[in-house]
């Protein structure tokens, strides 16, 4: 019998050839890496004095650092700029997102709008706009226009993004949730608040840090319009000891390191969420479901027992 519903599985001949398809491809690679790490050698981007000053070891007398000097100050304009943009898109997506669910049409039909136009263009265009007009019209200082576009760019394509996730996390949510607010006499934007809410940021959670990433790497787009961050420190640095891959190769290292961490954080996330899910559906000592529901308390959540039968919150 096949194992899928969409494919047999794979016979002898088919693994065959997949092993096959594997070998040459790693082959490929193998032939490809080894023709780059030829032409690097042959151009002396290999040798042990165009690493030296990563390792702190001075190379023809030169009087800079290059962590202190370039690398860092690069970390700290890259980590600034990310900050900033992750602060104001979380805060645009959840309007434009609250926006999107609104029961008034004119503001559901202009938050859709902006998000769905914003989702659409590319973060370098609105950053490229955005310098261009802070430039032209003296908006800010000169040293703060690139760092302004940069936030202006990430925070307009990342907030729509937070807002889209928003809106799908609250529609992902079962109808019975909304059906029992509105059934104890709360209305559909008290519902939204105190009841989908709170569940749909919980799931989206992973989404949100995952998105930290995408944000952290974008923020490379700002060498474009000379915004001093990470990756544009590898011009300075390959100017001052002639070692432009052996900079790009510790750039590199610098980002996958920050990001995998992000992505650690992601998933420790999703998996605690789901332990939870798991513990707040298993049996409590057979006590009666409970509802949560704005109310008193230090949360600001209350429970409401049914009183017959249980809500059902298929």
């Amino acid at each position: 019998m096949s194992e899928s519903v969409l494919f047999d599985s794979p016979g002898p001949q088919a693994r065959a050839r997949y092993r096959l398809g594997a070998a040459i491809g790693a082959v490929l690679l193998l032939a490809f890496l080894a023709f780059a790490l030829f032409k690097l050698q042959s151009t002396g981007q290999l040798e042990a004095d165009k690493w030296k000053p990563f390792v702190g070891i001075p190379v023809n007398d030169i009087d800079a650092n290059v962590w202190a000097d370039y690398l860092i100050p690069g970390l700290v304009n890259t980590l600034k700029a990310a900050a900033i943009s992750i602060v104001l898109a979380i805060v645009f997506g959840f309007l434009f997102g609250m926006g999107r669910m609104s029961q008034v049409a004119v503001i559901r039909w202009f938050c859709t709008i902006v998000v769905e136009l914003l989702r659409s263009i590319p973060v370098l265009v609105m950053m490229l706009g955005a310098f261009f007009y802070f430039v032209y019209y003296n908006v800010f200082a000169a040293d703060l226009n690139s760092l302004a576009a940069v936030v202006v760019g990430l925070t307009l394509y990342n907030g729509s993004v937070v807002a889209e996730l928003l809106r799908s996390g609250v529609g992902s949510l079962p109808k019975g949730q909304a059906e029992a607010g509105l059934a104890i006499g709360m209305t559909r934007g008290q519902t939204l608040r105190s009841i989908q809410l709170p569940q749909a940021v919980t799931a989206m959670l992973p989404a949100l840090v995952g998105q930290l990433v995408v944000v952290l790497k974008d923020t490379a787009l700002g060498q474009i319009i000379t915004y001093p961050e990470l990756l544009n420190t590898y011009q300075q640095i390959g100017s001052t000891w002639s070692n432009i891959v052996p900079a790009m190769f510790v750039i590199a290292l610098i980002f996958i390191a920050i990001n995998y961490t992000l992505s650690i954080l992601a998933g420790l996330i999703e998996r605690r969420l789901r332990r939870r899910g798991r513990s707040t559906l298993a049996p409590g000592g057979g006590g009666a479901p409970t509802l949560a529901v704005a109310g008193s308390g230090a949360s600001g959540f209350g429970t409401v027992e049914p009183e017959a039968e249980p809500v059902d919150a298929r």
